[in-house]
């Protein structure tokens, strides 16, 4: 698979996953939890739309305190850009989370490292649209 493809997939994975995971009722919870995590380099951080920092430490413990929160959201992504490069890549994106009558999107900007068969989050800015 080629790099690009890797940091295509890590993108749509995450989508889909935490979609699930912010609705709920999943048999395989503990299974969902770690392949989200699984995902993420230890030293990702991202800076939300808002500003703040979050380190993954910060991720982990927000995580379990979603679950099942939002059982109508839908979380979608438009407009996926992606430039590699040997060992990272860069990916732009605009993603689109609808629960009930609210949508929000945001366009954000990720560095992913590539990791043998693998695109790992290593970076995230988001901007609020």
């Amino acid at each position: 698979m080629e790099n690009k493809e890797k940091a295509k997939l890590a993108l749509e994975s995450f989508c889909t996953d935490i979609e699930r995971w912010f609705r709920g009722g999943q048999a395989n919870r503990e299974e969902l939890y770690n392949r989200i995590l699984s995902g993420f380099s230890a030293d990702f951080e991202m800076v939300s739309g808002d500003g703040d920092r979050i380190s993954l430490g910060s991720f982990i413990t927000w995580l379990p305190m979603v679950y099942g929160v939002f059982p109508d959201r839908r979380v979608s992504l438009e407009n996926i850009e992606i430039a590699c490069l040997h060992d990272h890549a860069l990916v732009t994106y605009v993603e689109i989370q609808s629960t009930g009558n609210t949508t929000t999107r945001r366009r954000s900007s990720a560095v992913f490292l590539i990791q043998e068969e693998k695109a790992l989050w290593f970076h995230l800015i988001e901007h609020w649209l």
